[in-house]
């Protein structure tokens, strides 16, 4: 069996399920009208967990796709984890009493750290995801609308020193490009941090770049695009994990 731990990715906007190039809402492709519907896929190939993020919520800076989490995970036993726009205790609490297992947060870590460390201790860090969106170098936030003056290193050891054990980090340049994942900086990252469990984001085109992440020791990885645009066959890459 390989290691790596496999994540299929929804988006969402208006309900449906999308995807955006480089995080640009002008670069939007609707993939399927009902996220339920993919996830139930996912799960009949035997995924367990799934990656769903609020693209409204990002770009509007509080959770808007509250229905369409908690028909996934009614529906599914997939273990869901949820973000874009977490920003007060009431869109964490939303996010939980729809069904989310995790939750991914990142620009209040930016913002607001006294508030991302209060939710971690009231939650417990296995429940909680540190989203370190990176653009050149930089960490992003707002739905990737503004970069901020944090550098990556130093941001998740301000946070690994916090209790943070999982990170989800996005090459934002990659993202919805089908040109390969950010190997090398996913790998600095567990060279500084192997106690991690860092969750590669970004640029997935083919079954050989989770391979690739695999072999660089990367343990879990996100996807989306490569599936819809028929990149991955999933009961191939499934097959490949259970080998």
């Amino acid at each position: 069996m390989n290691s790596i731990e496999l994540i299929p990715a929804i988006d969402i906007i208006n309900g449906q399920c999308v995807r955006l190039t480089k995080g640009d809402y002008n670069q939007k492709t609707v993939y399927n009208d009902s996220p339920s519907l993919v996830a139930h896929e996912f799960e009949k190939i035997g995924f367990k967990r799934l990656h769903v993020v609020d693209l409204d919520g990002a770009k509007s800076k509080h959770i808007v796709n509250s229905q369409a989490l908690h028909q996934i995970t009614s529906e599914t036993q997939l273990q869901v984890d949820f973000g874009g726009g977490i920003k007060t205790d009431e869109d964490i609490e939303t996010a939980f009493a729809n069904g989310a297992k995790m939750v991914t947060v990142g620009s209040i870590a930016v913002t607001n750290p006294d508030l991302f460390i209060s939710w971690m201790e009231k939650y417990g860090a296995e429940h909680m995801i540190l989203g370190a969106d990176v653009r050149n170098g930089k960490i992003s936030i707002n739905g990737w609308k503004e970069d901020s003056t944090e550098d990556l290193l130093p941001f998740l050891q301000k946070y690994i020193d916090a209790g943070v054990r999982n990170v989800l980090c996005t090459e934002i340049s990659k993202d919805g490009t089908l040109q390969g994942p950010a190997i090398e900086l996913y790998s600095q990252v567990m060279e500084a941090y192997p106690q991690l469990h860092l969750i590669a984001s970004g640029g997935v085109s083919c079954m050989a770049d989770i391979q690739a992440l695999d072999q660089a020791g990367i343990p879990a990885v996100v996807f989306g695009k490569a599936i819809y645009e028929g990149k991955i066959n999933l009961k191939e890459l499934w097959d490949w994990q259970n080998a």
